[in-house]
């Protein structure tokens, strides 16, 4: 990373400011999709971000693309470590 670069976190505002503008600053995080800090006293204490939909259940995501063939629930034969060079062989 160049020396100019410098880590940015989220934007701070104080809450009596946020008070007076709650609506527009709501409006611009759900636009720029970045999340704004409110704080007291110097100090953080609340975050507003944008809003997402819960994402889709991990399970069965892949569906489509996953095609099993054979029996994945026997164990492996002996003659399928022939080539393995003996890995494998003190799991089963």
């Amino acid at each position: 990373m160049p020396a100019e670069e410098e880590l940015v976190g989220p934007r701070e505002i104080k809450a009596s400011d946020f008070k007076a503008k709650c609506l527009k600053l709501m409006d611009e995080v759900a636009v720029s999709g970045e999340e704004l800090v409110i704080t007291k006293h110097g100090r953080p204490v609340s975050r507003l971000v944008p809003y997402q939909d819960k994402p889709r259940m991990p399970f069965g995501r892949n569906r489509e693309n996953i095609h099993i063939t054979g029996d994945i629930v026997s164990p492996m034969p002996p003659d399928w470590f022939d080539d393995s060079s003996g890995h494998g062989k003190e799991l089963f």
